[in-house]
């Protein structure tokens, strides 16, 4: 089971200088991935138990479009084994003008998870 999200990374999510991206912006991105992915599998929000690793690949900027992938590989009784990766697909260019941008003609990994969830027997609803 795979979900997907895009988003535009405003100048809100810039935390640092020269407009970049908290690295902890992808984790929110992944846990909403998660969420969705319970919601179809099991008819409930879940809980995000913990991150296997996280590796952050490259920087995001405020203007960047991401989109942020998720996959079940894997399932307990109530654990759901995820993996994530967070991807740069447009970028701004304000080399060119203020409003200009570029698709990527190859997307650019930026962060990759894995993770552990789990929906508590109670709450399961669907069937699998």
């Amino acid at each position: 089971m795979k979900s997907m999200i895009r988003l535009r990374m405003s100048s809100h999510d810039a935390h640092y200088g020269g407009n970049l991206v908290d690295g902890a912006r992808m984790l929110q991105l992944f846990g909403d991935v998660a969420t969705e992915l319970l919601i179809k599998m099991d008819g409930d929000e879940g809980l995000f138990k913990a991150y296997d690793t996280v590796e952050f690949m490259a920087p995001v900027y405020a203007g960047d479009f991401i989109e942020a992938v998720g996959e079940i590989v894997s399932c307990g009784n109530s654990s759901r084994k995820m993996v994530f990766e967070a991807r740069k697909v447009i970028v701004p260019r304000a080399d060119i003008s203020d409003s200009a941008a570029d698709v990527l003609a190859e997307p650019i990994v930026v962060c990759r998870a894995s993770g552990t969830c789990v929906t508590p027997k109670s709450k399961q609803r669907n069937n699998k």
